[in-house]
């Protein structure tokens, strides 16, 4: 798409200047004057920093959350689907979404099925929801499948909360904790370098480790900011684009104690949650599997999913290669199981996520009840060494005088 420069004024003749996107000059007066404003110049950008504003943008999980449970609102009352993504789109605050469901609404008035249009834009729509609308489209359950998808999306985003409230506290506590050293060794520990050197006393190890590590960031600070940020940045490109590294970051992560087993069961309920709602709107399970796969987001468990999807096309079953992964617990494989041999592989799938969802409710309350006198502790340790090493010395020299 273009981005245009307009200047025009609204119905109440205010001025408004901005920009919009649109794939012609037509195309953006039209869509300037469904919301309101009459242009009176128009032209395309030439500014790059305008080009970047849409270039590779996406929507906030709770916008797209608000948007699939207002249009399965709109469907399920009625209104078309065109005027309802009209009314969407004026009342979105979501400036990608915006633009994207003005967009999607001009090529649904030519004819163009919302799937296909929708699809157009890979950045706001996931590939889940335009392959659901699709088979929402085909069957004539578009109100049925825009309610999974709003329930499927609100608990993914619950999910995802619920993990990243478990991990802040700990890295929270961790900055503050790194923080709260490097405060005491720059400002606190050489004033008393200076008057241990006057009585030239034997130091204890741990003072003499203190102070060196305080030397060092009093000294080299710039170089050690050097080696942190460029190890950041070394490593977020290598995890970016090395497919091994990535693997085996993901890997680690679901071996670590305690935070591994809480990331597992919440990838099982992802791929458990996102398969039963793919399975319920009759996508085909190879074409579930690949979108699964995607939306799970962790090479580890995909590996296994395309295992599964490989299997399924040699003509064996989608739990064989789930149980002889470490990844799944036996509940997992014997309700897939069983639902493949009974027809209802989509019903066990949601209650297979039904209970690791709330298995991950109740671990990150119990983490975080355990996780904070822990990180205190911590805390405390760390800051209590440097005390004693600096207090040492301190009741030597005393008995001295």
């Amino acid at each position: 798409m273009t981005v245009f420069k307009y200047a025009g004024r609204t119905a109440e003749g205010t001025l408004k200047k901005g920009i919009i996107d649109a794939d012609t000059k037509s195309d953006a007066v039209a869509k300037l004057r469904k919301q309101g404003i009459n242009p009176r110049e128009i032209a395309e950008s030439t500014n790059i920093l305008h080009k970047q504003i849409t270039l590779g943008q996406s929507v906030k999980n709770e916008d797209f959350v608000v948007y699939c449970r207002q249009f399965a609102t709109l469907i399920r009352a009625g209104i078309t689907l065109i005027e309802s993504t009209k009314i969407l789109a004026e009342q979105t605050t979501s400036k990608p979404l915006k633009n994207a469901l003005y967009a999607v609404e001009e090529d649904v008035r030519k004819g163009t099925a919302f799937s296909v249009a929708s699809g157009k834009y890979p950045k706001v729509f996931p590939q889940m929801f335009v392959n659901m609308i699709r088979a929402g489209e085909a069957t004539g359950n578009l109100d049925d499948t825009l309610d999974r998808l709003a329930f499927y999306f609100e608990k993914q985003h619950t999910l995802k909360k619920k993990i990243q409230s478990a991990l802040m506290y700990p890295l929270v506590l961790s900055i503050l904790t790194v923080i709260v050293v490097i405060f005491l060794l720059l400002t606190i520990v050489p004033t008393f370098v200076s008057m241990f050197a006057d009585f030239d006393a034997e130091l204890p190890l741990i003072t003499v480790m203190v102070m060196a590590a305080s030397d060092l960031v009093q000294k080299w600070w710039w170089l050690v900011g050097i080696l942190v940020a460029g190890s950041v940045f070394t490593f977020r490109y290598l995890y970016k684009t090395n497919e091994s590294i990535n693997y085996q970051v993901h890997y680690l992560l679901l071996r670590m104690p305690i935070f591994g087993k809480l990331l597992q069961k919440s990838a099982i309920a992802r791929m458990s949650r996102t398969l039963s709602s793919l399975f319920s709107s009759s996508v085909p399970i190879l074409q579930a599997l690949t979108i699964v796969e995607k939306v799970v987001d962790n090479p580890v468990v995909g590996k296994v999913i395309l295992e599964a999807r490989s299997s399924l096309e040699k003509g064996s079953t989608l739990s064989g290669p789930l149980e002889r992964s470490w990844l799944f617990p036996p509940l997992v494989t014997q309700m897939t199981t069983i639902g493949e041999q009974t027809g209802s592989l989509d019903y066990m799938l949601e209650k297979i996520s039904d209970f690791y969802e709330a298995d991950v409710d109740r671990t990150v309350d119990t983490l975080k009840s355990l996780i904070e006198p822990l990180m205190i502790v911590v805390l405390s340790v760390v800051v209590g060494t440097i005390v004693i090493a600096i207090m040492l010395p301190m009741f030597s020299l005393y008995e001295q005088i």
